[in-house]
């Protein structure tokens, strides 16, 4: 079976890449939104802004191609915590 499903590069977009620094070559934009932002220990980088909101402009988790598995499996974790 093929995991094309777990990587998508949206190249075309114009904010694409979204993060400086970011290698463009290996940039997964399936998460676009992190689905893990709301978590306190997202497993990311993030950092505070002055007024307290949690800022991920420099973190590449869950845009690494290697981690979907990663951000799958913490979804999972965080939902089987709320049955």
């Amino acid at each position: 079976m093929t995991k094309h499903y777990q990587y998508f590069s949206h190249k075309e977009c114009e904010f694409f890449p979204c993060h400086q620094g970011a290698d463009p070559d290996n940039f997964n934009c399936l998460f676009c939104y992190c689905p893990l932002y709301l978590l306190k220990d997202c497993g990311g980088a993030p950092t505070l802004t002055v007024s307290g909101v949690k800022d991920c402009s420099h973190c590449l988790f869950p845009h690494r191609r290697e981690n979907y598995g990663k951000v799958i499996a913490r979804l999972c974790a965080e939902s089987a915590k709320k049955k």
